[in-house]
């Protein structure tokens, strides 16, 4: 018997602000809520059927729907300290971070930047502030256009971004710049990514292109990943699943050039991959919509991944599980650019799971992952460090 899980992260697709987003100075936030209030004839049927208006105390809920639920539904807290994609993804597989990433609201100091300029031998940079991609790409690309040094930045988030242009320094140069970058950004300056933020030229000024890359830290052994990995289970990621864990446990991954090739890609992988967990993150809904506050995109963004879905049921076996969740919020609605903490949606489909099952509100991302653990493996491996609780028996 082949067992399959078909794990799809919406990336920042949050329900809701979470008991502590006063410390994160996020009361108030709520992504999927706000955008429903908005727009409220939105068409997330699908969506909806798998339970996410029956998640009791969001915004959004209503009773009325329950009658209608295929799939199990729920809502999980995030218990580590932080609201980024890296913490998110990390808990989903059963690592605690205690202690937040970096960040650097005043930019990096001087030795960082210092050590990333000569052993880059990049000259010089543009930036080394808290920006937001578009607007600084628009403040210094003409000028890197001339010189071609390489414009560094960051956000409320622990990342070292840097944005280059790939007619002028080219991918790999850009993407040797951020594997240097990673080298030197350890330790107490370890932040969860540095990404590189490729852009060209368009009309009279400048568009990022989907060849982003995403260079974590190299995550805790003490992994869900790794588990099914030593097991000889096979894990297949699309889009930035395998950047966001260093590669860890991962098999087999394909990057993406958006959310539409990510929904392909996840299904070619389904007509290769008949067991094992196939692991995606649709990243457009964070960087495309939510980042930049755009309320509607983010609306019909997720109106085609409700459309979508039942393309994908056509897909499973019997004994496939679906997961649908999210890592953090980012609320286009919500003052600044950056993520929010929210709790997140727990949504799964499987022929062999209780129509209609509540999972009422998971106390971590991690029990998520413990449960694609027990399901492909037949039991959770002891591991005293890694965190979660399967919620399986709940399910099945």
């Amino acid at each position: 018997m082949a067992k399959r899980v078909i794990w799809i992260v919406l990336d920042s697709a949050g329900i809701g602000e979470e008991p502590d987003a006063d410390k994160f100075g996020d009361v108030g936030s709520d992504t999927f809520g706000h955008i429903l209030e908005t727009y409220p004839d939105a068409k997330f049927d699908n969506l909806t059927k798998l339970g996410l208006r029956a998640i009791e105390n969001t915004s959004f809920y209503d009773a009325a729907t329950k009658q209608d639920v295929i799939g199990v539904y729920g809502k999980a807290q995030e218990l580590s300290n932080g609201k980024d994609t890296t913490t998110g993804h990390w808990e989903m597989i059963g690592i605690y971070t205690k202690h937040a990433f970096p960040t650097y609201p005043n930019g990096f100091p001087q030795e960082i930047i210092d050590a990333f300029i000569e052993q880059t031998g990049c000259g010089a940079i543009y930036g080394n502030k808290v920006a937001s991609g578009i607007p600084i790409i628009a403040e210094y690309g003409e000028e890197h256009m001339k010189t071609g040094y390489p414009i560094v930045y960051t956000s409320a988030d622990s990342v070292f971004q840097i944005a280059a242009s790939e007619e002028k320094v080219g991918l790999s140069r850009l993407y040797e710049m951020c594997e240097i970058a990673r080298k030197i950004l350890v330790g107490e300056h370890g932040v969860g990514r540095v990404i590189a933020r490729p852009f060209v030229r368009k009309g009279d000024g400048f568009e990022r292109t989907s060849n982003r890359r995403d260079y974590a830290l190299e995550p805790s052994e003490h992994n869900v990943l790794l588990h099914l990995a030593d097991a000889g289970v096979r894990v297949c990621g699309v889009g930035k699943i395998s950047d966001i864990f260093h590669g860890s446990g991962i098999c087999a991954s394909v990057h993406t050039t958006g959310n539409t090739d990510g929904m392909q890609k996840t299904i070619d992988y389904m007509q290769t991959e008949p067991e094992g967990l196939i692991f995606t993150n649709l990243v457009d809904f964070d960087m495309k919509y939510g980042h930049r506050r755009d309320t509607l995109g983010y609306k019909n963004a997720l109106e085609e991944f409700d459309a979508w879905l039942p393309k994908l049921y056509a897909q499973m076996t019997d004994e496939d599980i679906l997961i649908v969740d999210a890592d953090h919020g980012c609320d286009p609605t919500f003052k600044g650019t950056d993520h929010t903490r929210e709790y997140i949606p727990i949504l799964m489909y499987g022929k062999g799971l209780k129509q209609g099952a509540d999972l009422g509100t998971r106390p971590t991302f991690a029990d998520i992952g413990k449960t694609v653990e027990e399901y492909l493996l037949g039991s959770c491996v002891e591991d005293e460090k890694a965190i979660g609780k399967s919620f399986l028996q709940d399910i099945m």
